[in-house]
């Protein structure tokens, strides 16, 4: 008997490991340690085609889940995307077409697969339900929540409150993302403290249709290669997870030093008594590049599992230097901003006048000051952002 509890609260410990909040705690703590099989749910909007270590974090957790025997359901969220959730954000997130939405898509899950088990995971697309909704059924979702309770969501009042607006079609996500649970027969769902808020409507929205409320457990949002801000593409302080190894190796290198741990941790297959031994070290004076080189190498056998180390580490032992990709562009003047727009390296303009002040551009060695200054592109010019994406131009 006690060596079944000892089991039970290993389980536990492994399936919560991370975990910011759960709600209801005991209920589904009873039920794991019942033997329960969950069916238990995450959401992933594919807004954009790459997966980075900030996204890995509830799929890591949905995985070790699915090892103790749960069903793994990953929602891909076609119909919300469109939408935009300004979770975390004071501005509404840009609406994408559908062709941009399932491009996306395909890019996810061949990328998910490289933490979850393809063959045990059931994938399942909100276009299944919403395809087939009627004007009937939006108006009878949204009759069992209320604008009052919605408004309650910190984005959405701290917006309202500045006097800025919230489009109808916003408040429509939660409910869209909590009828999602009621598809699926939802018990527990993850998701990443931004999204709280919404993970607490599918509780109440599944009450509404009948069924027992999910639990649910969020997990961190992971800092990003700047130590401040989420990990982001956006802001350009990622790892992507299907990056090449070199490039995998080279952006870890440069985590910060003091969360060294964390990356370990939310990032990494690392056991408890490894993380234990790498604080260890840290507390005990080891070279923190010693240490961040032991992480990198195991993110890249992680995602790269056929790496050698030739393929990211230089001949000193050190990181590889960002090679550049030769880029074709027309030729004639513009504006910086555009060059960089033209060979890829930015997503719009105004990411590329942001990443200027902050000295995060750079043509031929030389810092961009103002992104609007003109300038004539020429053959083997070099355009790099910072650290790890260079382009070299061939002008045609």
């Amino acid at each position: 008997m006690k060596k079944q509890q000892e089991l039970d609260h290993g389980i536990w410990d492994s399936v919560t490991a991370g975990a910011v909040e759960i709600i209801d705690r005991e209920h589904l703590k009873t039920r794991i340690e019942r033997g329960d099989r969950l069916r238990v749910k995450l959401g992933l909007d594919p807004t954009k085609p790459d997966l980075h270590l900030g996204h890995t974090v509830p799929l890591r957790a949905l995985r070790r889940y699915q090892e103790h025997g749960h069903q793994a359901v990953l929602i891909i969220g076609d119909w919300t995307a469109r939408i935009g959730d300004p979770s975390g954000q004071n501005v509404t997130r840009p609406q994408l077409t559908k062709e941009e939405v399932n491009a996306a898509a395909t890019t996810y899950l061949e990328q998910a697969w490289k933490i979850l088990d393809e063959g045990e995971t059931e994938v399942r697309l909100q276009s299944e339900w919403f395809d087939k909704m009627h004007l009937e059924n939006v108006v009878q979702l949204t009759s069992r929540y209320t604008v009052a309770r919605m408004l309650a969501r910190e984005d959405f009042a701290k917006r309202t409150k500045d006097g800025r607006p919230v489009g109808m079609h916003e408040l429509l996500y939660p409910l869209l993302q909590a009828y999602d649970s009621v598809a699926v027969k939802s018990d527990l769902e993850l998701g990443g403290t931004d999204q709280t808020f919404n993970l607490l409507v599918g509780r109440d929205i599944q009450e509404a249709y009948g069924q027992p409320p999910q639990d649910i457990q969020t997990m961190p949002l992971l800092e990003g290669l700047d130590g401040v801000q989420k990990m982001s593409k956006s802001l350009d302080n990622y790892i992507g997870i299907d990056e090449p190894p070199a490039v995998i190796y080279r952006k870890a290198m440069s985590v910060p030093d003091n969360l060294i741990t964390r990356y370990y941790q939310l990032a990494t297959d690392v056991s408890p008594d490894e993380l234990a031994a790498e604080e260890r070290a840290l507390q005990e004076g080891e070279n923190p590049r010693d240490v961040k080189q032991r992480l990198a190498e195991r993110l890249v056998r992680q995602f790269h599992p056929n790496a050698t180390p030739s393929d990211y580490r230089g001949e000193s032992g050190g990181f590889k230097t960002a090679e550049p990709s030769t880029v074709e562009v027309a030729r004639g003047p513009r504006s910086i901003a555009q060059l960089f727009l033209d060979a890829g390296l930015v997503t719009s303009k105004g990411e590329a006048r942001r990443l200027a002040g902050q000295k995060g551009l750079t043509v031929n060695g030389q810092p961009v000051d103002s992104a609007e200054d003109k300038i004539e592109p020429a053959d083997g010019m070099v355009l790099q952002r910072g650290l790890h994406r260079v382009a070299r131009l061939s002008v045609s």
